[in-house]
């Protein structure tokens, strides 16, 4: 969905350049406390209601105009995010999202000018097959963002960790992110293999890309 991105002060960010920085070196970078606890806390209440409420689809693989559900591969529930029928909890996160976005277009020349997010519930014993964030009819997204909104409690035993598939000298590795609360991962959509492991509890998160037009 397009979007037009507010103007920031363009004074250098601390915590923008540090994720600019770890994209140009890995590909990829993992952010603790991106969002403060109470708007993560208020994006998990929202998840859970709209949830309760039966607004979620069962996901599919493929983009929105070549859709095919296929449970064995993918199995989380996701609900599409309307900016601009936000709530207090959406909005808050599009804002920072936003201040993002134009803070990387006015560094980095990435000419991102759309975006889009939804919430993703996995249920108990299901996960996402190793894929990458892009499509042959449609190759413009460029930077995958999820950002976890599970209880505070989250644990590795809980399962649902984040494999990222990074090529390097030396071959392939596999980085595991634990998807605790208000950790936030950004990484290159086109170049980085990635899979969500089976969770064993209701794993929370928001999920999207940034996108050229």
């Amino acid at each position: 969905m397009a979007a037009i991105f507010p103007p920031i002060d363009f004074e250098p960010n601390p915590g923008f350049e540090s994720i600019i920085s770890d994209l140009l070196v890995q590909g990829y970078s993992v952010v603790d406390h991106f969002f403060d606890e109470e708007t993560v806390s208020l994006l998990r209440n929202s998840l859970r209601t709209h949830f309760e409420e039966n607004r979620f689809k069962k996901a599919a693989i493929g983009n929105r105009t070549n859709e095919l559900i296929a449970v064995g591969i993918r199995g989380d529930y996701i609900l599409w995010i309307d900016e601009q029928l936000h709530n207090t909890a959406t909005a808050l996160f599009f804002s920072k999202i936003n201040s993002l976005v134009a803070y990387l277009n006015r560094t980095c020349f990435l000419g991102l000018l759309e975006k889009e997010f939804h919430y993703a519930l996995y249920p108990p014993g299901t996960g996402y097959k190793r894929h990458i964030d892009a499509f042959q009819n449609d190759d413009r997204r460029k930077l995958s963002i999820a950002l976890y909104l599970n209880e505070e409690d989250w644990s590795n035993a809980d399962g649902g960790a984040l494999a990222l598939y990074v090529a390097g000298a030396d071959g392939e590795k596999t980085i595991s992110v634990t998807p605790v609360a208000g950790r936030m991962v950004i990484f290159e959509s086109q170049k980085i293999p990635h899979e969500v492991l089976v969770a064993h509890r209701d794993r929370l998160s928001i999920t999207g890309w940034l996108k050229t037009s």
